[in-house]
């Protein structure tokens, strides 16, 4: 079993910037994709950014060059950071990652979400 514990999120300024953080704990081999996923109400959730173990990211258009996402592999960790937030970015993130436990499966494990509002 894998927990994924998420922190960073609050409520910020159009403009402002926030880092979100997600690190994962129990039994783990690798995480060859690590991303993160937001869900404004009444939308269906969207993928922001994802990375895979190798260092490759994909992002959303709409964050393009405002978000960067990066992992520390050490710490099973994963991180994104946000700058220049707009209105529209205000919703519930939650982290996502794909894990090899230690039965060599593959597993989805999604964090519990953490907030972001960004007021205009």
């Amino acid at each position: 079993q894998v927990q994924l514990v998420e922190s960073g999120g609050g409520l910020v300024q159009a403009g402002g910037s926030l880092r979100l953080s997600c690190i994962a704990s129990g039994s783990i081999f690798s995480i060859p994709v690590m991303g993160w996923y937001r869900q404004a109400p009444g939308k269906q959730r969207e993928l922001v950014a994802d990375i895979t173990s190798g260092g490759r990211t994909k992002y959303a258009d709409s964050v393009k060059g405002r978000c960067t996402i990066s992992r520390d592999n050490a710490k099973n960790t994963v991180y994104l950071q946000m700058n220049n937030l707009k209105p529209e970015d205000t919703a519930v993130y939650y982290c996502l990652m794909r894990v090899i436990g230690g039965d060599l499966a593959t597993y989805e494990y999604w964090g519990q979400g953490t907030q972001v509002t960004v007021s205009s």
